[in-house]
This record gives C-alpha cells, structure tokens and sequence, in this order.
C-alpha cells in the first residue's frame, strides 16, 4: 500500500477541481481525478504528472451508482484506505442571478440540481466512509456555496440578499446540514468533516466576470482536506473566516 496520502476529487478534470488536484499533489498527495469522461480526465492527469504529480484519473459519474462503487472498490484494492475526499462535483441551472423567479422554478431543474449537489454527494461519501475510516485521520470536504448560507439569504444588505437562485441555493443549503450532520456523526472519530465556499471563480459555472481566479478558488478545499489535528469539524469555510450557516 501506499505511503503517501490519498486524496480523491469529484468533478476534476477541469477548473476547481482539477486545481485543487493540481495543490494537493504539490503537497504530496496521491490525487485521483474523478471524471464523468475518462478521456478529459486522463488529459487532465497527463497535465498534473508532467508537474511531477502523481495523478489518476478515475472514471466517475457521482449520478451513476455503479460508478460509485467502482471507485470505492478501486479505492481499497490499491489504496487500503482514504485520507481525502473532496466532494467538488455540482451544478448550477438556473441562469436568473439578478431576477427572483423562484415560483417558475420548474421540478425537473429542482431535482435535477438536487441530484448532482446532493443526493451525489451523499452517495459517494457513504461509499467511500470505510476507506475514509482506515485512514490515521481523514478529512472530508463538501464544496458548497454562500449562496446556501441561510442567515445571509434572510439578512437584508447581505452580499448574498438579492441572488435568490431557489433551487442552487436550497441545495447547498442542505449539503450543510449534511455537512453538520455527518461531523455529529463522526465527533468521536479523527475524520473532520466541513463545507467549502471557494469563492465567486472563473470557471465553468462561475463565469468570466467572477473576480477570483482558480489558484485562489481552490486554496479553501485545500485547506479543509489538509487541516491539523486541532483544526475545526462541522464548519462552514472561506479562506480560513467562517460563514453563517
């Protein structure tokens, strides 16, 4: 097995996740680049081992189950175990950031942005928990939003008050409870469980006008993946300051 820790992205053949791949190598870390298309992903991976990165790409659709416990089963026959698991995959739909059109939201986007920001999520860390568990002390890190900070949305003045994207929002709003849910769960144990907000980035689902690049998008998953021993669970983090749930 494996000296070197294991660090597994969702979501990683390109922009955060795929720079937050690119950080964690430099520090060491074995990452596994999980990719819904394996050929992006292996491009991606060419990329980071000609950093002197030891990356590979693994094949997986967080939507498709069958994929999931693929990576679980790869996981622990090569590995034996999972010292990170940063839950980067997502998606945003709905387009109408400056206009309220909650009650257009229709059910096919609602359970469509909650499958890949939630139920995916919930998927693969139970999946991946044992491999998670065999490590000295795990770090889960689940990439959510401020868009999902609920005391913000509610605050008027917030810099979040105006941008009521219900279905988006709503997600990573529940993948916080997941996110203090789970650390209640695992209190007793040395995993850390915590919610990531990169930031507003320039990549895909970001956009162009996003003010942060990825370099500094991704260095919040990093730091929840690689935290100390007397580092926090249960919160939500950007760049070190807490967000309100």
């Amino acid at each position: 097995m494996s000296e070197k820790k294991v660090a597994l992205i969702t979501g990683a053949n390109k922009g955060l996740g795929l720079e937050t791949g690119r950080q964690l190598g430099k520090l060491g870390y074995t990452v596994l680049l999980g990719a819904r298309d394996p050929l992006k992903g292996e491009v991606a991976a060419r990329l980071l081992r000609e950093e002197g990165i030891d990356a590979r790409v693994v094949k997986l659709d967080v939507n498709r189950q069958a994929d999931i416990d693929a990576t679980a089963a790869m996981v622990e026959r090569d590995f034996g175990r999972l010292d990170a698991l940063v839950n980067n995959a997502g998606v945003m739909i709905e387009k109408g950031w400056t206009k309220n059109v909650t009650s257009e939201t229709t059910m096919e986007n609602l359970r469509a942005t909650f499958e890949a920001n939630l139920f995916s999520v919930l998927a693969v860390t139970k999946a991946l928990l044992p491999a998670l568990k065999k490590a000295d002390a795990a770090r889960i890190v689940n990439v959510s939003s401020i868009l999902g900070s609920v005391s913000l949305q509610a605050t008027k003045g917030s810099p979040t008050y105006s941008t009521k994207l219900f279905a988006y929002n709503a997600s990573k709003a529940a993948l916080n409870v997941f996110t203090i849910s789970l650390a209640h769960e695992l209190r007793h144990t040395k995993i850390k469980v915590n919610s990531a907000h990169p930031g507003w980035v320039k990549t895909d689902l970001g956009g162009s006008a996003a003010p942060m690049n990825v370099v500094d998008g991704a260095k919040t998953e990093v730091e929840l993946a690689t935290l100390g021993e007397d580092g926090p669970t249960g919160g939500f983090f950007h760049l070190g300051e807490e967000i309100p749930w």
